[in-house]
């Protein structure tokens, strides 16, 4: 055995030898197969384990009765299995198959189970994916089976088609895209001619579903270090104009006066940068500039993208079949990204320290003055004043949680300010805004707060008794008295609004 070889088998778990060791025991073969065995070789660690084996799907269900067979009939039986610790594991089992007649850009109309593994590699997508290794422990010249020279790959760090990739690519379009994740997660480029054939074949790619799509993007956007490769490599490849066109009418909007980026650039810094539970909306969060985007002579502005940009990545994301929550999850941190908290003590001291390093002189009633002379009194000035001191007010504070979809999105919106912060060297942030909001928000948290409308001292059930019909009327009331005691905790209490809606909506 050779020594590299011993070494990925040491890697495996107990759980993927059990089921391997069970189909030898029935006198069938078992060979690693696809991603696992490629992310072993290279030092990764496999997100899940493919046996590739010659018995029949009816035959592994039989040796495993508690398997799950929902794709039996392309070859596939999800087989579960236990580690030493007694956890379980999901162990996908695929019987030696060739495809033919593919169909909708992505399934064979016509599956054939064959007896060989080489057959069977020979349908795979690249050839570092073609790669298979023998579990069974008694095999005394165990080998890596690599038909297509994938270890070579590996090795030069390049994703290339299995055999012609015009034909990979026309067979299944989810290819394509599998094609950018892949070079994306695993920082790799794509081979000259896969590159091409990827352009030449996106009417196979435009047929896959949108739902394959978005799950081939979550994958490479949740997987990983620098995800702008990926959706730099759709964008060269036509792949992006097919399911986030949006995204391209940003390159080259230029922001001279507060950016250093185009558009395109900049959201692409800030999704690379941001972290996994706001990565999309941190890719979306300027996407309405390219729709607001106006001239006042030299200046450009984008009065209302956060409003615009937020109603597209709601439309984004609904034609991705995302879900519900994660759309309206976006669609608020996009919406309210522009947060903006004026004011704090390190404020202060940094404008007392920009007037040090700016003496120039200014004239005031009437005289010429310092620059540090004048900032400092209006720096005295802002400090009596209660409101520049604490920043914003309770209610404002509230009204914030609320706008943001409660407390617990709080964090989210931080975590998207800093990306997009961090993605522009020129922003005027500084870390010490989003402590003292975190600060100021920890405050008001602790007194009596409501800021939904379940939150009420009063509810649906309440206002019919008060002759209030069900409706989006008696909507509009319930928010009304919480944007009440959103401003005034202290009535929230149902006598209160009881009487609130009698003076109001009753009289």
């Amino acid at each position: 055995m050779e020594p590299e070889i011993e070494s990925i088998i040491k890697k495996i778990p107990s759980y993927v030898f059990v089921v391997s060791d069970e189909l030898i025991r029935h006198g069938f073969e078992a060979y690693l197969v696809g991603g696992s065995l490629r992310d072993l070789i290279i030092g990764r660690v496999p997100s899940d384990y493919d046996i590739a084996t010659n018995a029949k799907p009816d035959e592994i269900e039989r040796i495993f009765p508690k398997s799950i067979s929902t794709n039996a009939r392309f070859g596939t039986v999800i087989v579960l299995s236990k580690d030493k610790k007694g956890e379980t594991f999901d162990i996908e089992v695929t019987t030696y198959r060739s495809e033919e007649d593919y169909t909708g850009g992505r399934w064979p109309s016509k599956v054939k189970f064959t007896s060989s593994i080489q057959e069977d590699l020979s349908r795979r997508d690249f050839t570092i994916n073609a790669l298979a290794v023998n579990l069974d422990k008694k095999d005394e010249d165990q080998q890596i089976v690599d038909l297509f020279l994938g270890l070579k790959d590996l090795r030069k760090k390049i994703i290339k088609a299995v055999g012609d990739p015009v034909e990979r690519f026309t067979e299944d379009g989810l290819r394509a895209f599998r094609a950018c994740r892949l070079a994306s997660l695993l920082e790799f480029t794509i081979e000259e001619k896969t590159f091409e054939a990827i352009k030449n074949t996106l009417s196979v790619a435009e047929k896959v579903s949108m739902e394959r799509i978005r799950d081939e993007f979550i994958k490479m956007t949740m997987g990983s270090s620098k995800p702008s490769t990926g959706l730099r490599l759709m964008k060269d490849t036509g792949l992006l104009e097919i399911f986030l066109p949006e995204l391209l009418d940003c390159i080259g909007i230029v922001q001279p006066e507060y950016h250093a980026d185009d558009l395109f650039d900049h959201s692409l810094k800030a999704y690379d940068l941001a972290q996994d539970s706001v990565k999309i909306a941190a890719l979306l969060h300027d996407i309405g500039k390219s729709r607001t985007m106006t001239k006042d002579g030299e200046e450009v502005h984008f009065y209302g993208h956060d409003v615009v940009g937020a109603e597209m990545t709601r439309q984004i994301l609904s034609r991705l079949k995302f879900s519900r929550d994660e759309i309206e999850r976006n669609f608020r941190l996009v919406r309210w990204h522009m947060f903006y908290y004026p004011s704090a003590d390190w404020r202060l001291e940094e404008e007392i320290i920009n007037a040090r390093k700016n003496p120039v002189e200014i004239e005031k009633e009437g005289k010429v003055v310092g620059n540090l002379e004048a900032q400092n009194e209006r720096i005295m000035k802002s400090r009596r004043s209660k409101s520049f001191k604490e920043g914003w007010t309770d209610a404002a504070i509230r009204r914030f949680i609320r706008n943001a979809g409660g407390e617990e999105a709080i964090e989210d919106l931080i975590k998207l300010r800093i990306a997009d912060a961090g993605a522009n060297p020129k922003s005027s942030f500084h870390p010490g805004e989003i402590e003292a909001l975190e600060n100021r928000i920890a405050e008001v948290r602790e007194k009596e707060m409501a800021i939904k409308i379940t939150d009420l001292d009063i509810n649906g059930e309440d206002l019919r008794k008060l002759g209030i019909e069900s409706g989006p009327g008696m909507g509009e009331i319930l928010n009304y008295l919480l944007e009440i005691v959103i401003e005034e905790p202290v009535k929230n209490k149902k006598a209160v609004l009881t009487e609130i809606v009698r003076q109001k909506y009753l009289e």
